[in-house]
């Protein structure tokens, strides 16, 4: 499996610059379920975040996987995919915001694990690690894809969870 998307929102024609963020998410499955973290809002999202300065991806998935999860033996294998988010910036005029997600795929080496490091956001959110099923996590979210105006984190998480499951059903 190697994905390759863009999901774009209204962009506009004028735009003076682009700001670029890169994300690393880890895709972690074990005994058919797959461990995601789900907001107080109900939807489910990859452990994962922003790529920090001089940080590699396998750097960068091992600290959010333990921060995130409280998991602190995450083991980064194989890259599967790429979703790339376009639109207008909310915060600057005139410029367009772009994120570039990577997927790879993950294992826990144990399950030992330790108090989750959540950011101000993710606490207010009550960011949970959760084992579900592939099925649960895309019907779960396909629920809530219209309740959200800005709603690119759904429509990204969505598409890779299907990904995984078309890519199991093939095997």
């Amino acid at each position: 499996m190697n994905f390759d998307m863009i999901i774009a929102g209204p962009l506009q024609a004028n735009v003076e610059r682009t700001i670029e963020r890169i994300a690393i998410r880890a895709i972690i499955m074990a005994n058919n379920r797959i461990l995601l973290v789900q907001s107080s809002r109900g939807d489910f999202k990859f452990p994962g975040g922003g790529l920090e300065e001089s940080e590699s991806h396998e750097e960068c998935l091992i600290r959010e996987v333990r921060e995130e999860t409280g998991y602190i033996h995450c083991k980064v294998n194989n890259k599967v995919g790429t979703v790339t988010e376009r639109k207008m910036d909310e915060y600057i005029d005139n410029a367009l915001f772009q994120m570039t997600s990577h997927f790879y795929l993950c294992e826990l080496a144990t399950d030992k694990k330790t108090a989750q490091q959540l950011e101000g956001y993710e606490a207010e959110l009550n960011y949970t690690p959760k084992w579900v099923t592939l099925e649960e996590a895309i019907k779960q979210n396909e629920s809530l894809i219209d309740r959200y105006e800005h709603n690119g984190w759904l429509k990204r998480e969505t598409f890779v969870l299907q990904q995984l499951k078309n890519m199991l059903i093939e095997q």
